[in-house]
């Protein structure tokens, strides 16, 4: 097997090859093109169905930049601040950061087979495999999308790493960990997989070098401000975190997690399995050994703290690039016709695997939903049918951060003050100056509401044009007109903290 600096270099034609560009080179540019035609899938079919109830949530956050939420580090509101300031309030420009991160990720995907010693072709089928998930992942404006950049991130540069020996990309790899913990707290597990990967293979020689302890030190600096953030709030995103995974595991979404793993990989599973094998057991992989137990640590830390199974999803890639890489070399043992049928077969698995994602995730039918907005209407036509002295003094107590969301995006245009809601960081942001006198409220139950106002009676209903049942048309329909809160708000509030 040829060095993975001098492999990098060889075109798909036999014995030819290029002087490589440590920073560019064609292959990397059809790898580029390659993401740049995800981005422009994402930017042709981002504009229908309307806001996600969780993307509604991220825009008001995005709209109160801070350190930390409750819900999430601060990554994904920056990133959607960035986006309303250039696209405004657009479906498509929301959405348009997390189809660059998913994109950004294929392409590191496929520089990992590059420096893992893949030809163009095995380049080119690794970024392939990643495109899936970057299709689901990039559909939303979603934390997802940036925890799973930043964990390949850190892989490719684990890479680089072994690659070249080259001890200072420690503080990439620190650096990429602290960004991943600014976007979801799950990048820690895949931190702890790279202390398993140190502590078990050879690279345990890195623990003399001060380039691993400066990107340490890296990754707590660049986390630092949501950890002072945090104590700040008395760790509150522990408690929201507690709560939300009591939740799953009642409810029934941690089941399974193994055989969720067959979800995550579909058809490209048999390179999971051959970069797995090719990381820990091949001979030519001895010197990427770390990369699979990067995989093995966090896979067994998710199935002892009953994780759901796309957490575990940003930790393919990687595999998927040694799995190219062993088939090529495994491909030379073939005759000539096999290794064409088996080239031919994972192609179009892959294929597969591209179409079934694309028409369960992407918004391809062409119904433009204005849920949301309905709703709005609604909530407008309650307010404006009060006396107009209790219109000045109306309020709008909303039960989710998605019809708080609502509210707060569409609103304005109607004369609605923003909401106010108890979930979430919308607690934070407190019931308004001079509190209300009067509340329209949204998805909350009439005994939680008889038990705090004095008098509430029903004055509509949520719906959509489309009959489609969904959270707030099945479980909470009803919207009511509130009066009297029976003790102070002050004292309400205090209580009315709650997560989801």
């Amino acid at each position: 097997m040829s060095s993975p600096a001098s492999a990098s270099a060889e075109s798909d034609q036999e014995g030819s090859s290029v002087i490589r560009c440590p920073h560019w080179s064609d292959d990397a540019a059809i790898l580029a093109i390659v993401a740049i035609a995800t981005i422009i899938v994402h930017v042709l079919t981002g504009s229908r169905y309307g806001f996600h109830r969780d993307e509604l949530a991220t825009l008001d956050d995005a709209r109160h930049l801070a350190w930390g939420y409750v819900a999430y580090p601060p990554v994904t509101p920056f990133f959607g601040r960035l986006a309303l300031s250039l696209f405004g309030t657009t479906l498509v420009g929301f959405r348009f950061f997390a189809a660059v991160a998913e994109a950004a990720a294929v392409v590191l995907t496929g520089l990992m087979a590059r420096e893992l010693g893949g030809r163009r072709s095995t380049q080119l089928m690794a970024a392939v495999t990643a495109i899936p998930f970057c299709l689901a992942g990039g559909a939303l404006m979603q934390y997802v999308s940036f925890d799973y950049l930043f964990w390949v991130l850190t892989a490719y540069f684990v890479v680089l790493l072994l690659s070249t020996d080259n001890p200072r990309w420690w503080i990439a790899i620190g650096c990429a960990i602290g960004l991943g913990m600014m976007a979801k707290y799950t990048m820690g597990f895949f931190a702890l997989g790279i202390v398993g990967g140190v502590l078990l293979t050879d690279a345990r020689r890195y623990l003399k070098s001060k380039w691993l302890w400066y990107g340490v030190a890296a990754s707590l600096l660049i986390f630092l401000p949501n950890l002072v953030w945090q104590a700040q709030h008395h760790f509150v995103s522990l408690d929201f975190l507690r709560h939300i995974h009591e939740r799953d595991i009642r409810i029934g979404r941690t089941q399974g997690f193994l055989p969720g793993q067959l979800k995550m990989t579909l058809l490209a599973f048999p390179l999971f399995v051959a970069g797995l094998y090719f990381c820990l057991f091949a001979q030519n992989g001895r010197r990427f050994r770390m990369l699979g137990w990067m995989y093995v640590v966090p896979l067994l830390l998710f199935v002892i703290a009953r994780g759901r199974d796309y957490y575990l999803a940003a930790a393919y890639p990687m595999l998927y690039a040694a799995g190219c890489v062993w088939g090529q070399q495994w491909l030379v043992s073939l005759s000539r016709g096999k290794a064409i049928a088996v080239r031919a077969l994972a192609w179009s698995a892959l294929a597969v695997d591209i179409v079934f994602i694309g028409v369960m995730f992407l918004p391809m039918a062409p119904v433009n939903s204005r849920w949301w907005s309905v709703v709005v209407i609604t909530v407008a036509r309650i307010r404006n049918s009060l006396p107009p002295a209790e219109q000045a003094h109306a309020g709008i107590l909303a039960g989710n951060y998605g019809e708080a969301g609502a509210i707060n995006l569409y609103g304005e245009r109607y004369g609605l003050p923003l909401a106010i809601s108890g979930i979430n960081s919308f607690w934070e942001r407190g019931y308004g100056n001079p509190p209300p006198e009067t509340v329209i409220v949204i998805g909350i139950s009439l005994p939680f509401l008889q038990r705090n106002f004095t008098a509430c009676q029903l004055a509509g209903h949520t719906w959509n044009r489309y009959g489609v049942e969904n959270e707030e048309t099945k479980d909470h329909p009803d919207i009511y007109v509130c009066r009297g809160l029976r003790q102070s708000w002050p004292e309400f509030w205090k209580d009315f903290h709650y997560y989801g």
